[in-house]
């Protein structure tokens, strides 16, 4: 009779404990920021996935455009991805035709041009609006927290590991010391 009680009272402990397990770890490794749980679709897909999966990395978000005067950033943004995307870092691509209709309405041609043109390898999301009341949700989210929403294409905002997001102007360009001794001191 010890013997079943006691193998009784470990088997009890051991549920409990992997109980707890379940409820303490299993909520750490799902949580994430608001700033990042948003919903997204891969840039000419049907493919969505959730900015949760980039949590604890640093996130330059930008918005982008394949046939305006700043589109030469996209050259600077891929070589920025290029150094800095082993070290738990990632740009985020998101084209808009809010400023003057700048981006292809065709996402297969805003990827082929990105591809073709400046050979971008960041993920790159679908079509967006990024300002006023028809912005994306991770766009109205960063101009809550940031108090700015982009005046312009390519529009950059650097997200910490924290979850803290930086906002930068279209003028500072993605390899200036403004931005890069930013990225540096996140990672």
């Amino acid at each position: 009779m010890k013997r079943h009680k006691s193998g009784f009272i470990r088997y009890l402990i051991m549920k409990k404990f992997l109980l707890f397990s379940l409820v303490f770890f299993g909520s750490y490794a799902f949580s994430c920021s608001k700033v990042l749980d948003h919903e997204v679709r891969v840039l000419d897909s049907t493919e969505t996935l959730n900015l949760c999966q980039y949590e604890n990395k640093v996130v330059l978000a930008v918005n982008v455009a394949s046939r305006c005067g700043f589109t030469y950033q996209y050259e600077a943004l891929q070589n920025l991805y290029s150094k800095y995307g082993k070290e738990e870092f990632v740009i985020l691509g998101f084209p808009s035709r809010d400023f003057m209709y700048q981006e292809y309405s065709d996402e297969s041609k805003v990827k082929e041009f990105c591809s073709t043109e400046y050979g971008v390898t960041f993920p790159m999301f679908a079509t967006t609006p990024v300002k006023g009341k028809k912005a994306n949700s991770f766009y109205k989210t960063l101009a809550e927290i940031t108090g700015k929403t982009p005046g312009w294409n390519f529009h950059k905002y650097l997200i910490s590991k924290e979850g803290k997001v930086l906002s930068f102007d279209t003028k500072v360009e993605p390899d200036s010391q403004e931005l890069t001794s930013q990225i540096s001191k996140l990672l």
